[in-house]
């Protein structure tokens, strides 16, 4: 298993850490990069410094009202402390963060703090505080709340998670987003609190959610086969250009019934990287999708630990 990593692009424009710009660098213009700002508790220089200095320092050295995107990295040690203070102090910021399009909530990597460790909270404040927001990214599902809520701009919304609680998955699905176009959801396992079911999924995959959406990633699940299943007869296939189903536990048996069910070859992509196919179940995904167009990612094909079987998949990021 591997960790996250930090965002390289977000909002579509470069990722750039707000520490590292200034201070004889070249520093982007405000509207230029998706401004990344965090401390490191650990570090020399900044040992103790808090997230809201950096915020301020941030908010005067780069003009807030050019500002598109904007990623919470580390606010200290998250693990400790939950991203209500970030968040919060984002929110009472907003009359100056007037462009803001894109927000992304606990950019940390393995190294800073593992996915399971990051404390999260109510995020959706954020959607209420930004309505101009189209773009929204959130990783850790540790104490993350979303009730349901609306917001009629969201065109893209993403929760990476190494166990996603199935009461955020049902806010999500119940939430009143009637633009938003991609949905990334890291389901994760259930010892680290992934107790989402195929049955929480249902009104997602019955299509009359989201009437815009083309893009559904259902990810790093340790119950991939039985969410691939579903999805073979599921209306809301229909309306897709892209489905990812990677990073989690998918063998023979769930790709199977993915072929087996209603036609993909509408598809522009299917994304099944990180897998437990055989080298015989690859070739006929391959063979039934490709000489449609479709582009299918196989990379990543993994074998199960010990010799286990399926007991022995596992999930490209859990803690």
């Amino acid at each position: 298993m591997y960790g996250a990593q930090h965002l390289h692009e977000f909002g579509g424009l470069p990722a750039v850490d707000f520490q590292h710009t200034g201070a004889g660098g070249s520093r982007p213009a405000a509207h230029a990069a998706a401004w990344r700002v965090s401390v490191e508790p650990y570090g020399d220089d900044d040992r103790d410094r808090p997230w809201a200095d950096e915020f301020a320092d941030f908010l005067g050295a780069v003009d807030p009202a050019g500002v598109k995107a904007l990623i919470i990295g580390q606010w200290g040690e998250a693990y400790e402390e939950n991203s209500s203070v970030p968040i919060h102090l984002v929110i009472a910021a907003a009359d100056r963060l007037t462009s803001l399009e894109a927000v992304f909530v606990g950019d940390l990597e393995a190294e800073q703090a593992e996915i399971t460790w990051i404390e999260q909270s109510d995020v959706t404040a954020l959607l209420t505080a930004f309505p101009g927001l189209t773009e929204f990214g959130v990783r850790g599902g540790t104490d993350l709340v979303f009730p349901p809520t609306k917001h009629e701009r969201l065109r893209s919304l993403t929760i990476q998670a190494g166990g996603l609680p199935a009461q955020v998955v049902r806010g999500v699905i119940d939430s009143e987003l009637p633009a938003l176009e991609r949905l990334d959801l890291w389901l994760g396992v259930s010892a680290y609190g992934g107790d989402t079911e195929v049955a929480d999924l249902a009104p997602l995959l019955s299509g009359t959610r989201f009437p815009r959406l083309h893009h559904l990633g259902l990810r790093n699940s340790e119950v991939q086969n039985e969410i691939a299943a579903a999805l073979a007869s599921a209306p809301v296939v229909a309306q897709l250009r892209t489905l990812d189903l990677s990073n989690g536990t998918l063998g023979d048996e769930g790709a199977a019934a993915l072929l087996e069910g209603q036609p993909l070859t509408h598809l522009d992509v299917l994304d099944l990287h990180h897998h437990f196919l055989t080298e015989a179940m690859e070739q006929r995904v391959r063979s039934s999708l490709e000489p449609h167009g479709v582009r299918v990612d196989l990379s990543e094909r993994n074998e199960p630990w010990d010799n286990r079987g399926a007991e022995g998949r596992y999930t490209a990021v859990s803690e």
